[in-house]
């Protein structure tokens, strides 16, 4: 997949391209659908599949400090966009300038002399320009005058009540619940990072932990996970464990962390890069007594979590096999 950061300077082979448009933030079912249709067109008009998004999210533009919401830092989004088959990502930079852009503006510079795209795909509830002016229709009408068809995919529903969106996401991983997270993402939720020193307390314990900073990352809802794992170069495998994210009320940590602790691993993993997929959510973050009630708690948690991933193989989970929701559209020019 070919990354470009600028629409005003894409060489010929990053120009014509069918594009699906928006934050996508989580890349989910939804977003999935809208990029999957992007792609079949691809197919058809024989052009390239691109994606086109924005970094930083506009609303960290918009509300700088906001506490964190990101589903997917733009790493992982890329990652992810990539395992969904996209020849080109557009990342362009969301700065004053471009959010200065009126609607038509947008059209004009980004995707018709900028990109030079061939069609563009959208969800029907896409705003675009400055103060959000641009919506689907507009874009279809300036999509006929400046010579590109535009698509506008209907919002796929989950269950079929309510469409799929990542405040929605938020919300349950908020609540506790990465299993429906993990529903409406199509894929378990994962924090990732570079495992760094901590107190070593874990070891202490008799739990040695990989401890990860959440960053600007979505803070899921505090306590303990049964979580799969897998470490950048470590030949794919998920590794199964146990984690914490929180503040550690028995130790006060001024910033939440994510800690986790893998079963019958042996290594060192300092320095190193770690995915780590939420499963399942076993219990609240709690305070004990005494290192010991903690030592056992910490026992019955590690059981639990065995119990909950012995179900499942891992060795061929996402993203080698993404699967796409398809949903329904309405034509444009």
């Amino acid at each position: 997949m070919r990354l470009y950061r600028h629409f005003d300077s894409v060489p010929e082979a990053g120009r014509g391209a069918v594009v699906a448009i928006g934050n996508f933030d989580g890349v989910h079912r939804g977003h999935q659908a809208v990029i999957g249709k992007a792609q079949r067109l691809a197919r058809e008009f024989e052009a390239p599949a691109g994606v086109l998004t924005f970094e930083p999210h506009p609303r960290r533009f918009f509300q700088p400090d906001c506490p964190p919401f990101r589903l997917t830092p733009f790493r992982v989004k890329t990652r992810l966009i990539q395992a969904l088959g996209a020849d080109c990502l557009y990342a362009l930079p969301f700065n004053k300038a471009l959010a200065s852009l009126t609607a038509e503006e947008f059209v004009y510079y980004v995707l018709a002399r900028g990109l030079g795209v061939r069609h563009v795909v959208v969800g029907d509830n896409f705003h675009f320009g400055r103060q959000r002016g641009g919506n689907p229709e507009l874009l279809v009408q300036l999509g006929r005058q400046h010579g590109f068809g535009v698509t506008v995919m209907r919002r796929v529903l989950s269950a079929g009540t309510e469409p799929y969106s990542s405040s929605h996401v938020r919300e349950q991983l908020k609540s506790g619940n990465p299993t429906r997270a993990a529903l409406l993402l199509g894929r378990y939720f994962e924090i990732e990072g570079r495992v760094r020193h901590g107190a070593k307390r874990g070891r202490q314990l008799g739990y040695p932990t990989a401890n990860i900073g959440l960053a600007d990352t979505l803070h899921p809802a505090f306590g303990v996970y049964a979580v799969r794992a897998q470490l950048y170069g470590g030949g794919g495998k998920w590794l199964a464990g146990v984690a914490n994210i929180g503040i550690s009320p028995m130790f006060n940590y001024r910033t939440p962390l994510l800690e986790v602790h893998l079963f019958d691993f042996q290594g060192d993993l300092y320095g190193k890069h770690l995915r780590v997929a939420l499963v399942d959510h076993l219990r609240g973050e709690m305070k004990f007594d005494s290192l010991d009630g903690l030592i056992q708690q910490m026992n019955e948690d590690s059981k639990r979590a065995r119990v909950t991933l012995a179900w499942e193989e891992w060795d061929n989970a996402w993203p080698a096999s993404p699967f796409v929701a398809v949903g329904p559209e309405t034509g444009g020019a």
